[in-house]
């Protein structure tokens, strides 16, 4: 799908998505979005801008100078940020990238560690009316030039570190016009690459004080993400700029931020809750948001709620198990006094996490449900309302799910299902970039297929049953066992390869491979070691298998497709169910 401006509708419904008309599930639905987008701010020229609404307008309503980040660097540094010291750095790499010919829609990739500049660059390009398009800084140099060539993003803004990390990719790559490296406090001596560009240098050189802000309508494009599925590459999910009222409105409700909050969210910019939640939600909701670049730690994160007083914090399934694998004595030696919320999500909460949370935090951990393709919250645990641990909660206001049958019709209380969502609400996906079919595919009778399986109660809790499909959420990160297949099978020893996700409780399930090999191969140790090693390179440590068996004949369908639910039954030693379309030995 190439860029394309979608003319606005006229008449009572202009600031809203005629899709929302069309598709909406109930009126009651349709008035509920239609009165929040009344109360955005609305650009001069008629537009909407996500960067506009989560900085400029505390700006313009007189609350300049108030705290927007606190950045705790990774060597102890700290810096502050106002929102109009956040609107005058967007600004001025607006104005940066205005210079360097960025023209409306053009994808701008960011592969970055957790840095202030990260935060004014996307702002920056969305404002000059481009499309942010993070990416994961753990990755290896495959997914990254899989999703910049995917995509044909025009620039990419990286540090030095992770730029040598991924500089034999560019060769390839011959959409990518510019590269800025952000230097952070010139913790790199190297000199840059010919051709590279200073970001320091480039936001010297520029001027915040002629830099207008792009009249982006709502139907732009802003972000980016790429989502994994069983078959294929991971494919760019596309969201615009009417996101952002949902994504203000979720942040309110359903992580119950208020204006005087001090916010922590442990995501991740590379992923969508990084973005939804690292940076609209916390932003349009006016709070003071605590950037960490570090990694886990159970005394480092107390710390840092502590110091900083964070009131309310948001994480992942994952990092509460290891933080109860770190025990009570860390949270006994921290006060924690000011925390009142502690949101979730990534993956399903299990029920004894809600109740360690109960009784070491002394409140509960609220569980809640979206995807990359939803873009926000749809269903959730809220403060004004009991936990039920282990559901996801309930829809968010505006939002109809239910659980179906292959028939598209509701299925009976407590019976297992595809959950499904009604389409229309702000933050749905527009596209899945240059995959027509596959994104249609996604919508059928009315209805957007998720993917999850789910069960619904008699109350309208939502409960998380697994995935439809062989995607592997691994630490909160779906992983595409194609794209993992497609890795090995480069290394000459390896004939084909077969991924599936293997349960784990901490991180709910690790990718575990199998392989045949090349007949001058023998299986060895030594060999699963260095087919482990050779991933990692190629992918990242978070993405490659943890494990890796070999087997002599790999299970497939008549048709020569690998039949991973046979390698994950016989792995967890379940029944093998049908096989009468497995190929003969």
């Amino acid at each position: 799908m190439e860029y394309q401006e979608i003319a606005k509708p006229s008449g009572p419904y202009k600031n809203v998505d005629p899709n929302l008309v069309d598709y909406a599930a109930s009126r009651a639905d349709f008035d509920w979005w239609r009165d929040a987008f009344a109360k955005m701010d609305w650009l001069p020229g008629g537009g909407l801008n996500n960067a506009y609404e989560a900085v400029d307008r505390h700006v313009d309503h007189g609350h300049g100078d108030k705290l927007a980040m606190i950045w705790v660097g990774k060597n102890g540094e700290e810096e502050r940020y106002t929102y109009s010291d956040f609107k005058e750095r967007s600004d001025r790499f607006g104005a940066v990238m205005k210079g360097l010919g960025i023209e409306r829609g053009d994808r701008v990739f960011i592969f970055m560690d957790r840095l202030p500049e990260l935060y004014f660059a996307a702002m920056g390009i969305l404002k000059a009316g481009g499309v942010i398009a993070p990416l994961f800084s753990a990755f290896g140099p495959e997914p990254v030039k899989d999703r910049i060539e995917d995509a044909e993003g025009r620039f990419v803004i990286t540090s030095p570190e992770l730029k040598a990390k991924i500089s034999g990719i560019f060769k390839d790559l011959p959409s990518v016009e510019k590269i800025i490296i952000v230097n952070k406090n010139g913790r790199s001596t190297e000199p840059l690459d010919d051709g590279d560009l200073d970001y320091d240098e480039l936001m010297a050189n520029a001027s915040s004080d002629d830099f207008t802000i792009e009249n982006t309508s709502q139907y732009d494009f802003s972000i980016m993400h790429y989502t994994s599925g069983s078959t294929g590459k991971p494919k760019g999910v596309l969201h615009r700029h009417q996101a952002v009222v949902q994504q203000w409105l979720t942040g309110h409700w359903a992580l119950d931020l208020k204006f005087d909050d001090i916010y922590f969210c442990t995501a991740d910019p590379g992923w969508v809750t990084g973005t939804s939640y690292g940076m609209m939600a916390p932003w349009t909701n006016g709070v003071t948001q605590i950037i960490y670049e570090g990694g886990f730690g159970a005394n480092a994160w107390y710390d840092v709620i502590d110091k900083y007083k964070v009131t309310v914090w948001y994480t992942a399934p994952t990092a509460i198990r290891l933080l109860m694998r770190a025990g009570s004595k860390p949270v006994e030696e921290h006060s924690l006094e000011t925390l009142r919320f502690i949101g979730s999500v990534g993956e399903p909460l299990n029920p004894e996490a809600v109740v360690w949370g109960n009784e070491h935090y002394k409140m509960p951990i609220h569980d809640n449900w979206w995807q990359t393709e939803t873009g926000a919250i749809m269903c959730a645990n809220y403060a004004s309302m009991p936990v039920r641990p282990g559901s996801m909660g309930r829809p968010f206001p505006g939002i109809t799910m239910a659980v179906i049958d292959d028939n598209y019709e509701p299925v009976a209380l407590g019976e297992a299902g595809a959950l499904a969502v009604r389409p229309g609400w702000p933050s749905m996906m527009y596209a899945y970039w240059k995959k027509d079919e596959m994104y249609n595919s996604r919508f059928k009778k009315g209805w957007y297929i998720t993917g999850d399986q789910a069960s619904l109660d008699e109350d309208g809790f939502f409960w998380f049953q697994g995935r439809a499909d062989d995607v592997i959420n691994t630490a909160g990160h779906l992983v595409g066992p194609f794209e993992v297949e497609s890795a090995l099978i480069e290394h000459p020893a390896v004939a084909e390869a077969g991924v599936i996700g293997k349960p784990d409780p901490i991180a709910m399930e690790v990718v575990k491979a199998f392989v045949t090999l090349t007949p001058d191969h023998e299986p060895t140790p030594q060999l699963q070691r260095e087919l482990i090693r050779f991933s990692r390179d190629k992918l990242s440590a978070g993405v490659a298998p943890r494990e890796i068996d070999f087997i002599d004949v790999m299970p497939k369908t008549r048709s020569g497709k690998i039949m991973r639910r046979l390698l994950k039954a016989r792995e967890l030693g379940l029944p093998e169910g049908d096989t009468s379309t497995l190929e003969d030995d």
